[in-house]
């Protein structure tokens, strides 16, 4: 068995999430930043410095087209980029089809506190008659709702009809200004942008004489390279455990 680190390359590499996870792969044991790459840079440059896995933090409408790239050439990638619908994770699937060389690892939030308040929030849905989503991010975010927010409303929805439940109660009849946000699998999901926040979100269940408050709060981004080296770790090298196209990081760590 070889010694050698796995090489990893960035993508995204001059933003805030990706310059935050060059740093933790250029310090993780057993990893080695060979490339970080960024808008306007060719990924050939990933090519050529042998990269075997990619972490791409860029934006919902390039991601697709780096994806591609990498699974045709056989590169491994952890994504954090946002914007990822049921039919665009479809489509990678199709793209990986029947290889076993190449994992690509969608991840809506690598805060393992993140993880566990998604996880916490669909164990509790089924028990309470509402359940809305709130999340808060800085105002420099592109898309709307987080990739954290549509992933927690999907479990919930989930959670709710594997258990049977009928639809919330919500007598709103008018709403011309969209004040009960969007909806995603039938739940209230509501997005706020605001100077001074990182990423924050809560989950609010209600039954009759009782709510039930589920928050977390992301402070700094450092909060979330655990989860990004876990998840290199988890598509390549003697450490590898995922195959395929996979969704959340709850599959790096087991739960």
């Amino acid at each position: 068995m070889s010694d050698a680190p796995t090489k990893v390359g960035v993508l995204g590499a001059r933003g805030r999430m990706g310059s935050q996870a060059c740093k933790a792969i250029d310090a993780a044991d057993g990893l080695e930043l060979v490339a970080g790459v960024d808008i306007h840079d060719s990924l050939a440059g990933l090519t050529g410095a042998h990269a075997e896995v990619v972490v791409d933090f860029t934006r919902p409408d390039v991601v697709m087209d780096n994806l591609k790239w990498c699974i045709g050439h056989g590169v491994s990638a952890v994504v954090g980029t946002s914007g990822f619908t049921d039919e665009r994770v479809e489509e990678l699937r199709e793209m990986v089809g029947d290889r076993d060389d190449v994992t690509v690892l969608i991840v809506p939030n690598f805060s393992i506190g993140a993880v566990l308040m998604m996880r916490f929030a669909a164990q509790a849905a089924p028990y309470f008659e509402s359940a809305e989503v709130i999340e808060l991010h800085h105002p420099e975010k592109v898309d709307a709702p987080s990739g954290t927010a549509q992933r927690t409303a999907e479990l919930i929805a989930g959670a709710r009809a594997d258990a049977g439940c009928g639809a919330m109660p919500d007598a709103t009849a008018s709403d011309p200004s969209g004040a009960r946000g969007g909806a995603v699998g039938g739940v209230p999901v509501h997005s706020v942008r605001a100077r001074g926040l990182v990423a924050h979100q809560e989950v609010l269940l209600g039954a009759l004489g009782e709510t039930l408050t589920i928050r977390h709060d992301s402070l700094d981004r450092e909060s979330f390279m655990p989860g990004v080296v876990a998840g290199v770790r988890a598509v390549s090298g003697a450490e590898r455990t995922l195959t395929g196209v996979v969704v959340g990081l709850e599959h790096v760590l087991g739960f």
